[in-house]
């Protein structure tokens, strides 16, 4: 392992979509906690208003990186690879020990939006929220792990508490979290299971399509309902929204068949109900997803492994950290799939 320096240049988002570089003193890891060397971070549209309006902290919170320093008592090796799970649990309250540790009633902070996160040279954090891989694993497919596999699975397994026989999924929004809802879905419901992908983009419409998604295009005032009746197809079992917009969420309850699960990803706006005809007429049910819990990250590595070149379409782009003022520009432009930054 090479030295560690005492200082870092890292990306300092200063508001208005300007980022700048200023220099940091590299932390030193205390009991418990590790160091580690970012090596590759993907982007993500939660960190919108960390661009516009500028962030105390450095963000990025989809990281993957080796272990280059160890606090007292922590068990893992240095030079361990992995990724960095982004809420900080306790360990200790009732969520915590059930094993729902995305929901931690103690949450010590969220990696890159109020400690430091992967944009930085080195990252520090607690042992308990890194999660080794296989050194054979590069670290940028590494990152499909965290909001891509972990976030899309767990909202399938959240649907499949209330609906035990999904045939048919529909997914709001081709962005990344789409994507990757796609992908697991194919992952956990069965290749054949039929996914119906709504957006407005075209560039990410026809990605979901390569990913084995049926893409319906709702750019310029087109209507859902018109898209999937061209399909022969107006009815599904379960639907997820990533986009957080309402117009979306209520398509999407829409077209939820007797006993559907309208399942909500994205944070944002807004859902209208009416609760005798959306409800409980249908038996349908509507649940949220909150990212994914840290065990779900042993789950998802085989499945990885298995599907490394099917899930690493969903990477479309790749920058150096130097380039991190235009990866942003080009990924909330629309046409990419995940955006990772390198170093």
């Amino acid at each position: 392992m090479p030295s560690i320096p005492q200082t870092m240049t890292v990306p300092h988002f200063v508001g208005q979509r300007r980022v700048e570089r200023i220099e940091k003193p590299v932390p030193e890891p205390g009991a418990g906690q590790l160091l580690i060397r970012a090596r590759s971070n993907a982007l993500c549209g939660s960190e919108r208003p960390q661009f516009i309006n500028g962030s105390d902290v450095t963000p990025g919170h989809e990281a993957a990186g080796v272990v280059v320093a160890a606090g007292l008592g922590a068990r893992t090796a240095v030079g361990t690879p992995g990724v960095v799970f982004l809420m900080d649990y306790c360990g200790e309250c009732r969520s915590c020990r059930r094993g729902f540790t995305n929901l931690c009633a103690a949450k010590r902070g969220d990696m890159g939006f109020n400690r430091d996160g992967g944009y930085g040279v080195y990252e520090l954090v607690n042992e308990n929220i890194f999660f080794p891989v296989d050194v054979d694993l590069p670290l940028t497919e590494a990152t499909m792990l965290l909001d891509i596999m972990g976030t899309g699975g767990h909202a399938i397994k959240r649907a499949r508490l209330v609906h035990h026989d999904i045939e048919s999924v529909l997914v709001a929004g081709a962005g990344p979290i789409g994507l990757g809802v796609l992908a697991m879905a194919k992952l956990l419901l069965g290749e054949s299971t039929p996914v119906y992908i709504f957006d407005v983009i075209d560039y990410r419409l026809a990605l979901a399509e390569r990913m084995g998604g049926t893409p319906i295009s709702v750019a310029n005032g087109a209507s859902l309902e018109e898209g999937l009746k061209a399909h022969a197809m107006n009815r599904f079992d379960l639907a997820i929204d990533t986009t957080g917009k309402q117009a979306a969420r209520q398509q999407a309850l829409n077209a939820l068949a007797a006993r559907g699960v309208l399942i909500l990803v994205g944070h944002g706006e807004g859902l209208q109900l009416n609760v005798s005809a959306d409800m409980i007429a249908p038996e349908r049910s509507v649940l949220g997803s909150e990212y994914f819990a840290y065990t779900e990250l042993q789950e998802s590595l085989p499945l990885l492994r298995a599907n490394r070149s099917y899930m690493t379409q969903i990477i479309t782009h790749r920058f150096g950290v130097s380039d991190i003022q235009t990866a942003f520009e080009t990924f909330l432009a629309g046409d990419t799939g995940k955006v990772v930054i390198e170093q």
